[in-house]
């Protein structure tokens, strides 16, 4: 078996890869339409993601839930294609009609070829889960970086002949969204095209509840970029992006540990997927730390000598911003954890609050403040989320905040002899999770919310 180093490598050298690309495609586009252009196509770019994320419903919230059962793996594969592109078209025309009613920057066919990814997008997010609880990560890994080529290429060949424009930036982009749908199309291949009506109600049921609390968390990585559009200027959000994108690139180790994790996450018993999230948050924290500082430290040579002088004002922003970004890589090993417990209104709940606080800083902190103000906004919303998911998981797991402290023997977790002990030791540990029990529990709290939308933008 492929121990945990391996599969984190392997992830961690792909999203390496797109990011490295996605850096060199950033700066392409920096020097190239300066910071007004830049934030032109950070706008658009923004809200065809945000199209995405509304319009997959939350798909991949239910694949975690009903996955146990071997009988539904190929229904729950139909599904995610079927519903993801249908949805997804909705999401792109309703969002064509806001675009068409308001005072958005780029021309109209350009949007419409940005929004045309829409559906792929939707489909790709849904398809990418069943294959990351197949534990085919590999796949995955190669459709990240064809996908971070089929953008990057293409720019240093308008590059060379001078032609870097909005328009093409923004077809670069749509074009590398899509890549990720026809690889795990083929993958996946064959896909029946019949759905399982039954399925198809319980999963919308369980992952509706699910998708405000989503949607809220998306929109608390990308509001900023549409309030500093609206209430600054496209130039400040092409300064800001800069930032959002360097602290992106300091999240990826996380990010990919807890790729790897997942799949164990969603089938170990309930002790094992507690161990297994506290020592993952620790790991995380651990390694970010590292990273992020590593990047903040760099950031006010490297920012004006990478993209030039004109972007030189994204190092303050960079640095208000990092301790958010430490903060968010405690979130997604949590939520994942947290889905089992099949409370989505409580998730949603904490979402929404993270959200609510970061719209009402935002609206109070960019007039006097501009990209300094949305990120200062951004990093108090996301500490806050950080910390209201950490202690629900704690009270849960009924673990001590001493669990969660980083040290050094945590790296050793990652040994290829891990797996195997671990893996036996959860399922001896507790009973893995039903449908039964999550949607019990769902039932519950109503008597009584990963590869990343992306908030990167190269």
């Amino acid at each position: 078996m492929t121990g945990p180093v391996t599969a984190v490598a392997g992830v961690l050298a792909s999203r390496m890869i797109r990011v490295a690309l996605g850096a060199v495609t950033g700066v392409l586009i920096a020097r190239t339409l300066l910071p007004e252009g830049r934030g032109v196509y950070a706008v658009m770019t923004t809200a065809a993601a945000t199209a995405v994320v509304v319009g997959h419903l939350s798909l991949e919230k239910s694949h975690i839930v009903f996955w146990p059962d071997s009988s539904r793996h190929r229904p729950l594969i139909t599904n995610a294609l079927v519903l993801g592109t249908a949805l997804g078209c909705v999401a792109a025309l309703a969002t064509f009609g806001i675009v068409a009613a308001s005072a958005s920057p780029g021309a109209f066919p350009l949007w419409a070829v940005a929004l045309l990814a829409v559906p792929f997008g939707t489909a790709s997010i849904n398809l990418t889960s069943v294959l990351l609880l197949q534990s085919r990560t590999k796949t995955v890994n190669r459709a990240t970086t064809i996908a971070a080529l089929t953008q990057c290429l293409p720019i240093l060949a308008l590059m060379a002949a001078g032609h870097v424009t909005v328009a093409s930036a923004v077809v670069c982009w749509a074009a590398s969204t899509v890549v990720p749908f026809l690889f795990a199309v083929r993958a996946l291949w064959p896909i029946p095209l019949r759905r399982d009506k039954s399925l198809v109600r319980r999963q919308l049921s369980l992952s509706g509840r699910y998708h405000v609390g989503w949607v809220a968390y998306h929109m608390l990585l990308s509001v900023d970029i549409l309030l500093l559009n609206a209430m600054d200027s496209a130039a400040t959000v092409g300064i800001y992006t800069v930032a959002g994108t360097l602290m992106t690139l300091a999240r990826i180790p996380a990010d990919s540990i807890t790729q790897v994790v997942l799949p164990r996450q969603a089938v170990s018993g309930a002790h094992e997927a507690e161990r297994l999230t506290a020592r993952t948050l620790r790991l995380n924290l651990l390694v970010s730390a590292a990273f992020i500082g590593l990047v903040a430290a760099a950031s006010p040579w490297a920012i004006p000598l990478v993209y030039g002088h004109a972007f030189a004002a994204g190092v303050a922003p960079l640095l208000v911003l990092a301790p958010g970004a430490l903060a968010l890589t405690v979130t997604r090993p949590t939520e994942q954890y947290l889905v089992r417990l099949g409370r989505p209104m409580t998730m949603t709940a904490i979402a929404c609050t993270a959200l609510a606080v970061n719209l009402v800083l935002n609206l109070v902190l960019i007039p006097p403040w501009g990209a300094v103000g949305a990120a200062l906004a951004s990093t108090v919303a996301y500490t806050l989320l950080a910390l209201l998911e950490t202690a629900w998981f704690l009270r849960s797991a009924r673990v001590g905040v001493s669990e969660l402290v980083p040290r050094l023997t945590d790296l050793r977790a990652l040994s290829p002899r891990t797996p195997a002990a671990t893996g036996t030791a959860g399922r001896r540990a507790g009973a893995p999770v039903t449908v039964a029990r999550v949607e019990g529990a769902a039932r519950t709290e109503r008597t009584e919310r990963t590869e990343k939308a992306p908030r990167h933008v190269p």
